[in-house]
């Protein structure tokens, strides 16, 4: 049960977005007051000890990142400035869209309705303080779309920048990585660590998560990538990070001899155009010995020796052939665990992070250079999506701001 409750906590998070469950307010604990007298009063509106318990108690099951007294006040009070908001407009979520709003919350768990219900229930949260939460989520959701959708769609050439076309701008994401290798010995034993860095709900859990297992290089960063293009990231990969909100993390992706999970820490348009490329130019060349110190400091020192994949040919010299490969393929053509590498690097830069031969041969891994296209890989209707979202996340975020600004917000 308490892996369904973990899962809970990844749906919660996603539903109520990033920022609401990071951010704090100052205020101690919950008076010992009639559980129905007001705890915080914003502009006409009450927020009742009851309501104050019930979410410090929710956020505590499902153990959500940060201070449960602190944050379930600042989600409260936001909470009550967006109902405002949507009351003023007239509207209303009917009872059989909230029902199905509870049943999908319960599905993503792969808990039915009851089963759900039961389980928080048995941890003391009841099901009308899951109804009213649900109910005011799609009712903010309804009044963002009603109030900002028509702004926040791109146009047709705002989507053709976004795809890099026409010598605009470009759509560009911000990720943490984490790459397990997999042998056939450890497959369990990587998809159970998967699992449960999939159900991780903050980015400094991801992170110290990154420096523990993770075989990329990222790792000594806490798994942070910089701004990448997204039409660098391979194609198949690419509809999956655009489906990633802030904070998301997603499902874990099977890799050759590797396990891939990646969190999206966000999604911007670039002024500068980013290029599409109808080619890759990479070389690859295999060390025996693995992820092994001898063979990572071998590969180490052999990265100070090289600059282009030319020199590469002197140091296979007299070897066989097929240590050394040197390939131009298309993109989609790339192995997928290949094409995340070479997305990080420029030409001439190499990675060290992919074996074969079930982990007993290193790659060295390195950047040719990429041949231009104007073609692209993800589909407008994905990146129109993936634009719309964030900017009506935006929208939604400074209205609020702007709704917090002109408050009356007293504490009793």
């Amino acid at each position: 049960m308490q892996q369904n409750l973990t899962t809970l906590s990844r749906c919660l998070a996603r539903m109520m977005g990033a920022a609401a469950l990071t951010l704090t307010l100052a205020g101690g604990p919950v008076a010992a007051q009639s559980l129905f007298s007001p705890a915080i009063r914003v502009n006409q509106g009450v927020i009742t000890h009851f309501e104050l318990e019930q979410r410090i108690r929710l956020m505590e099951v499902l153990r959500i990142p940060g201070d449960p007294q602190k944050d379930a006040r600042r989600s409260l009070i936001e909470e009550a400035l967006k109902m405002q908001a949507v009351e003023e407009a007239g509207i209303e979520v009917a009872p059989e869209d909230v029902q199905l709003g509870i049943d999908d919350f319960a599905a993503r768990a792969r808990l039915s309705t009851d089963e759900f219900l039961a389980a928080l229930a048995n941890e003391g949260v009841s099901a009308e303080t899951v109804r009213d939460f649900v109910s005011k989520q799609m009712a903010w959701r309804d009044y963002v779309s009603a109030r900002f959708l028509a702004r926040a769609r791109p146009t047709p050439d705002e989507i053709d920048r976004a795809l890099g076309l026409g010598g605009g701008g470009g759509l560009q994401v911000l990720l943490s990585e984490i790459i397990i290798p997999i042998t056939p010995q450890t497959v369990d034993q990587v998809d159970e660590v998967a699992q449960q860095i999939a159900a991780l709900t903050s980015y400094e859990a991801f992170s110290s998560a990154a420096i523990q297992v993770s075989a990329a290089e990222t790792r000594e960063n806490g798994g942070r990538m910089p701004w990448i293009p997204l039409a660098q990231l391979p194609p198949a990969l690419q509809p999956v990070i655009l489906e990633l909100e802030p904070g998301e993390i997603s499902d874990p992706i099977t890799l050759p001899n590797a396990v891939a999970l990646f969190q999206m820490r966000g999604l911007r348009e670039a002024a500068v155009g980013t290029p599409r490329y109808a080619a890759i130019d990479y070389a690859a060349y295999r060390m025996a010995g693995g992820r092994s110190p001898e063979t990572l400091k071998a590969a180490t020192e052999l990265r100070q020796r090289v600059d282009t994949c030319d020199d590469l040919y002197g140091v296979a010299k007299g070897q066989p052939a097929e240590v050394l490969e040197r390939i131009s393929a298309k993109p989609a053509e790339i192995p997928q665990d290949i094409a995340l590498e070479l997305a990080k690097l420029d030409p001439g830069e190499t990675s060290l992070a992919l074996t074969r031969n079930n982990g007993q041969t290193l790659l060295f891994l390195m950047m040719c250079t990429r041949t231009r296209d104007l073609g692209g890989d993800a589909s407008r209707e994905d990146v129109a999506n993936a634009l719309t979202q964030q900017r009506l996340q935006t929208l939604a975020e400074s209205l609020v701001e702007q709704l917090r600004a002109d408050a009356i917000i007293t504490e009793e």
